[in-house]
């Protein structure tokens, strides 16, 4: 069967853990150890480089929610402190104040700012209705910008009779009259738009200086602290399947608004040189293509001369940066399975090229570079979570982590060991993936393998920490992880393969990488489970529909019918075939695995929120109440106070990682393999 299925491994790299992990006497990972398990996120550079403050992120037991909380450290790593709850912090321009989003008066999150002086003292700047984001300072730190959702205000007139004194009648309904762009699509207006405002930096009445029927993101402030630049998503195309955002500049006194860039297709990520004469920004010229790699540009302050300057680089460029003397663009990137930091010059001889600062099978995600060219940011990998790290531009290799905010308790623990694959697909598609091995991993034993699926299904599976994998191994499962054509990190044309026909040749790429596992000889044939979430559990229900390999399966988080999705998601799917569902449903039907329902054998669990507006639960109903139908085995998870995901309740991730074991072990036979905790 392997031999008439085509496949050949290209390239086997193992990729050993820290000498760290490697312990005498095996401590596996277990699940309650999650509740102590800790993030960190958006650091950033006091303006003289000798503090870093970041955000802390820790699980609240009593209330099964994530908390945040700010903390400093100096940049050689050492006096880590506590300095306040909250998060998103920004240093004043003169470094004697940081500006920060907590919990405040008379609700929800507000802004605040805290003097770093040794009184410390703490003023809530905001009393909005809605929760503020994207903070940022005025350049003479005079006052703090900052984008708030303004609510959707009917202006229907009904004259309803007066209720009698002491009535309690239902609360009138939310008129909807309008689409709006929702997160890079065309989605339902059930909240309002979100718009600039500024607020002084002592406190006062926050002003509103945008308005109209956009979403306004990114504001970035003029080094003049005249106007504001920022991205706006907007609705151009009668059709709904156009994705389009422009950028514009306001005026801060006046609130008029000037558009900077006019051409069909999303300009985004403002950036405003030192110098105030350019903006740098990402964007690309639509097309129906299901993916687009963003480029670089750049454009004269007024908007005159846009121009592109990262010439064929094929990678989207995230969180762009100036260089101190304004010849320089710094963004980190994905590639192949890692993200790194990269420089391209505007000026000189290598104007135009693209060149790595950083390199290695990491995620790293770079958040500040002050004028000296010191950068921080924040750095996983297979082995390591998330951590705060400090390096200069000019010398990255030597690069120093100034936070280890899980060694108390991971040092005694040994992970699973990850090893990257590469493969071909039937049509001769190059696809990268990697597999997890339990800790006491041994080659002349058989495991049970769970392929995991990743989401989007424009995204990228990357080398980065995951704590459900590492829980999954530690009860002896093997875990097969991959990117699919359709995946970013690998081009354009990589990512467009699925155009037109997802799910479809991913299913391909997928079933490849089991073929490849089986042929290593530790992988029990009879023992394969699947399972993903949103994109990843998509394509885990059209897998069921066309192979009865598996074992078991969990679609968690799916869409089964794109035709009804269309219509209850908080996207629209109008972008996703050439031709609307009404004028020709033949694609929307080919590949909605409702449709193919009748082929399915292998018992499937489906879990989704009861809150998720991604992937409506009724997909998944749809799903189960087909199984049932027809008798196969089947259950449907309804996740209470949860959204999108499976996990975003501590809880909920718990539950996910034993309900996936439970089923899998039902309709498994692993038998002995079972640990005792779960025996």
């Amino acid at each position: 069967m392997l031999n008439r299925l085509f496949l050949l491994v290209l390239t086997a790299i193992v990729i050993w853990p820290p000498a760290s992990a490697a312990q005498s006497g095996i401590r596996k990972l277990d699940l309650a150890t999650y509740l102590d398990f800790e993030s960190v996120a958006d650091p950033r550079l006091s303006p003289d480089g000798r503090r870093v403050v970041y955000t802390r992120q820790w699980f609240d037991k009593m209330n099964d929610r994530r908390e945040s909380s700010l903390w400093i450290v100096n940049r050689d790593g050492s006096r880590n402190r506590f300095l306040i709850d909250g998060s998103s912090p920004r240093w004043s321009p003169s470094g004697d104040r940081i500006a920060f989003i907590a919990s405040g008066e008379p609700q929800g999150r507000q802004v605040f700012v805290r003097w770093m002086d040794d009184e410390g003292a703490v003023t809530q700047i905001t009393r909005v209705e809605n929760t503020p984001s994207n903070i940022a300072w005025s350049p003479d730190g005079s006052g703090v910008s900052f984008t708030m959702m303004v609510d959707q205000k009917d202006n229907w007139s009904i004259n309803l009779p007066n209720r009698p004194e002491g009535a309690t009648w239902t609360e009138s309904p939310k008129i909807i009259e309008r689409l709006r762009y929702r997160q890079d699509r065309v989605g339902y207006i059930d909240e309002g738009w979100r718009h600039i405002f500024v607020v002084p930096a002592d406190g006062g009445t926050a002003r509103q200086i945008t308005n109209g029927d956009y979403n306004h993101t990114n504001g970035e402030w003029s080094p003049d602290g005249a106007t504001i630049v920022f991205s706006g998503l907007r609705l151009e195309d009668a059709e709904y399947r156009f994705r389009e955002s422009e950028i514009y500049a306001v005026d801060v006194a006046t609130g008029n608004v000037t558009q900077l860039t006019d051409r069909r297709g999303p300009d985004q990520q403002p950036k405003v040189s030192p110098d105030g004469t350019r903006i740098a920004y990402t964007g690309y010229d639509w097309t129906r293509d299901s993916w687009i790699d963003s480029k670089l540009y750049v454009m004269n302050i007024d908007g005159s001369s846009p121009r592109l300057v990262s010439g064929d680089w094929d990678r989207s460029p995230r969180g762009l940066i100036w260089s101190a003397d304004s010849s320089t663009v710094y963004f980190t990137a994905q590639n192949e399975g890692s993200q790194n930091l990269y420089a391209l010059p505007l000026e000189g001889q290598v104007a135009g090229t693209v060149s790595p600062i950083t390199n290695g099978l990491h995620t790293l995600t770079v958040t500040d570079i002050n004028d000296e060219g010191q950068a921080v940011g924040i750095l996983t990998d297979f082995y390591r979570p998330t951590d705060v790290v400090a390096f200069d531009v000019t010398l990255a290799s030597a690069m120093n982590q100034l936070t280890r905010v899980n060694d108390d308790i991971l040092n005694s623990i040994t992970l699973g060991q990850v090893e990257e694959i590469w493969y071909s697909a039937p049509d001769g598609v190059r696809v990268q993936g990697w597999y997890m091995t339990p800790p006491d991993f041994d080659a002349t034993r058989t495991y049970p393998l769970q392929l995991h699926i990743h989401g989007g299904p424009h995204s990228m599976y990357s080398a980065r920490f995951n704590f459900g994998w590492q829980e999954h191994v530690a009860n002896n499962y093997v875990v097969l992880f991959t990117n699919p054509r359709g995946s970013t990190g690998y081009g354009s044309k990589f990512g467009n393969m699925i155009a037109d026909a997802y799910p479809g040749p991913d299913y391909d790429d997928l079933m490849a990488g089991v073929d490849v596992m089986l042929e290593q000889g530790f992988v029990d044939p009879h023992n394969l489970f699947v399972t993903g979430c949103s994109g990843g559990g998509i394509l885990t229900a059209w897998i069921v529909t066309k192979t009865n390999r598996f074992a078991a399966a969990s679609s968690n988080c799916t869409i089964v019918d794109w035709l009804s999705t269309t219509g209850t998601s908080d996207i629209l799917a109008y972008y996703r075939f050439p031709q609307l569902p009404w004028e020709d449903p033949t694609l929307w039907i080919e590949h909605s695995s409702i449709f193919h329902v009748g082929n399915v054998t292998t018992p499937t669990m489906l879990i989704t929120g009861e809150e998720d507006l991604r992937t409506p639960i009724t997909q998944a109903e749809q799903f189960y109440r087909a199984l049932k139908f027809r008798k196969i085995p089947t259950a449907l998870l309804r996740y209470k106070n949860q959204a999108h995901g499976t996990g975003s309740r501590p809880s909920n991730f718990m539950r996910t990682q034993l309900y996936l074991r439970y089923w899998f072990q039902t309709y498994g036979t692993m038998g002995d393999r079972m640990t005792e905790a779960e025996q």
